[in-house]
């Protein structure tokens, strides 16, 4: 992520998608970046400098109703785009504030 948009990280990944925030050691917290844990994933935002998006590399978030994600995303004015399905998963895709991809899939 950029340095010094960590709200706007947390506008995204807490209040749309859902993350708590957890609070970064003392020892890191100079670095800049915002950690963010749901069950028992954990995604740590770091600053790069110059930052460049990941538009291909991606993690995925598996959702139990995808439609339900679809619909909460929409609620919040938030666009995503869906694509192919393969086998057994349906996704979208999502951009985070810095253009980051995000996929959400759902197992059948």
């Amino acid at each position: 992520m950029p340095e010094r948009r960590e709200d706007e990280a947390r506008a995204f990944y807490a209040d749309i998608l859902g993350f708590d925030e957890e609070t970064k050691p003392e020892i890191l917290q100079g670095r800049g970046g915002v950690w963010f844990r749901a069950g028992p994933l954990r995604l740590h935002l770091g600053v790069e400098m110059p930052f460049v998006p990941a538009r291909k590399a991606h993690p995925g978030i598996e959702v139990e109703n995808l439609d339900a994600a679809k619909a909460h995303l929409d609620s919040m004015g938030h666009s995503w785009s869906q694509d192919v399905d393969i086998s057994d998963i349906r996704r979208i895709y999502v951009a985070d504030p810095f253009g980051n991809r995000i996929e959400i899939l759902e197992t059948r």
